[in-house]
């Protein structure tokens, strides 16, 4: 994560009246729905601020599971035979357009697997659903990998970005 920049969780005295990502429904989800969500224990929602305290980026996070069918057969023979695997899921991704192209994305991406590792809940991946095929690219470059019957969910199981962080 770029230097200037720090993660916490959204809280009420945050300004997200500014967040433009340039996509309007992740733009309204941080400015309208994420603290009810969060109220509800729905989801909860981390930020990436500058050195002012503006809101840089942010993600969603909640529990999620994810079928073992979905699984491509190579990595389903590597792990026990129960219908479903748990899972965080990184529901929502955005970066505000001006602080874009900054390595913001992955460093959450980042953070969502150190959460879920630390979590007392067992994680076994995190999980994606991407809007399009740009946030697929972007996904699979930090290695995540396509789901058999859903091709815009992605997953990336939590020992491998583990060892991809500490080789970072």
């Amino acid at each position: 994560m770029p230097a200037e920049f720090h993660i916490e969780a959204l809280a009420a005295g945050h300004d997200r009246k500014s967040f433009s990502c340039g996509v309007l429904a992740l733009d309204r989800y941080l400015q309208v729905q994420a603290t009810q969500d969060i109220r509800r224990r729905i989801g909860n929602c981390f930020i990436a601020c500058d050195g002012t305290g503006q809101i840089a980026a942010y993600y969603t996070f909640s529990a999620a599971s994810l079928p073992l069918a979905d699984l491509p057969p190579d990595e389903a023979k590597r792990v026990p035979r129960y219908p479903l695997l748990p899972a965080g899921l990184i529901g929502r991704l955005a970066v505000d357009m001006r602080f874009q192209r900054q390595g913001l994305g992955g460093a959450l991406v980042i953070d969502a697997a150190r959460r879920a590792n630390g979590a007392a809940p067992a994680i076994f991946a995190l999980v994606v659903d991407a809007k399009d095929e740009a946030a697929v690219s972007f996904y699979e470059r930090l290695g995540f990998r396509r789901f058999l019957s859903r091709p815009l969910s992605l997953f990336l199981p939590i020992g491998t970005a583990l060892k991809a962080i500490d080789l970072a």
